[in-house]
């Protein structure tokens, strides 16, 4: 994906975590409507989209901001490639959150987000 080579997760506005290593998964369900007396075939449309990422990252070890990124915590997301001004935008759902050891004032974690709603273009 061109736009993936940085994310940021924003809450009130304000950059929360750096990205070391992600993945985004974007998809959408089929919905079959081809009849079982039409023949072999299956026939299928699009249904509704859906979109998810996991990523590494170091985040600041500040109690307040590890307490934000907790399983539940609604965030949202910016997507923008290197160099770019705009990207994609979407509101995310935090799954799970891992902590390890600090390093000066940064911890590593990973997480997993499940988007909500959809993941728009930025213009």
């Amino acid at each position: 994906m061109e736009k993936g080579n940085n994310i940021l997760i924003l809450i009130d506005g304000a950059a929360v975590a750096g990205c070391r290593a992600n993945e985004i998964q974007v998809g959408g369900e089929l919905i079959e409507i081809a009849s079982p007396d039409t023949g072999q075939w299956r026939n299928f449309i699009a249904g509704r989209k859906e979109w998810s990422f996991t990523s590494g990252w170091l985040v600041t070890t500040h109690a307040d901001i590890k307490r934000l990124l907790w399983q539940g915590r609604t965030v949202t997301v910016r997507i923008i490639g290197r160099g770019d001004s705009a990207g994609l935008t979407g509101t995310a759902i935090v799954q799970q959150c891992n902590m390890n050891s600090s390093v000066g004032n940064l911890a590593q974690g990973s997480f997993s987000f499940k988007g909500s709603g959809p993941l728009t273009e930025e213009t």
